[in-house]
């Protein structure tokens, strides 16, 4: 039977570095698109949400050849985005009820590090997510998300469950951990979190109860599976 998903993205196209400047980003292609197609091909629907319902950025490095296996990879993948119409036309995240979904899926990129660590309507979904036992599914930078989550009593329902995402090895060998304000795997540790660090850049899936955590671009895929055994 046909689900529906719910994909939160960044509506961020910047990431405010540590002195200031903006590093232009958004979101990773290969993190949208690969559970994109996945979850379409398996017969469901997808419904995106931003804060206050902006189109969302793609990081124009992830369109690059080196990230994408060549030339006709990178064509690939940016004639993929170009056919998702749900991208051009989100919902506000503001708006959206969890009562309408089957689950959440939460795409990376260094965006969600700029608006999604502190947005409160987002952290308040993950936290009822959580809670409901819907599938939610986050990957690379996407678990910046879950700092803003908070339970009943101020603490992080994330507190104490295992899950994985952006390493600080993979900050340090993409170049910009010494600019960054802050590392994701030092906050995800910091909230209580277990940690669960792969190899940098394999894939790597971490699955707690209906959390489902995928460390870096090349786990978008393997999450996608994850998930779609959990809504069969």
């Amino acid at each position: 039977m046909a689900k529906k998903i719910l994909f939160v993205m960044t509506g961020a196209d910047h990431w405010t570095l540590a002195d200031g400047t903006k590093h232009p980003t958004g979101f990773w292609a290969e993190e949208a698109l690969a559970p994109y197609e996945a979850f379409t091909a398996a017969g469901h629907r997808i419904v995106v949400a931003t804060p206050g319902g902006v189109v969302p950025t793609v990081d124009r490095a992830s369109l690059a050849p080196q990230f994408n296996g060549g030339e006709e990879g990178a064509r690939k993948v940016a004639d993929g985005l170009a056919s998702i119409a749900e991208l051009q036309r989100p919902v506000r995240l503001e708006d959206v009820g969890l009562d309408d979904y089957d689950a959440v899926f939460y795409p990376g990129g260094h965006g969600p590090m700029e608006d999604l660590a502190l947005d409160a309507n987002s952290g308040r979904l993950l936290t009822e997510a959580l809670t409901s036992g819907l599938p939610l599914g986050v990957v690379c930078h996407g678990p910046a998300a879950l700092l803003a989550a908070r339970d009943a009593d101020g603490g992080s329902p994330f507190a104490g469950r295992r899950l994985t995402g952006f390493s600080n090895t993979e900050e340090i060998q993409a170049g910009l951990a010494d600019k960054a304000r802050w590392l994701l795997q030092d906050r995800l540790v910091e909230l209580g979190a277990d940690f669960q660090e792969g190899e940098p850049w394999a894939p790597h899936v971490v699955v707690d109860g209906n959390l489902v955590t995928g460390q870096n671009p090349a786990s978008a895929a393997p999450l996608a599976a994850e998930l779609l055994k959990m809504l069969a």
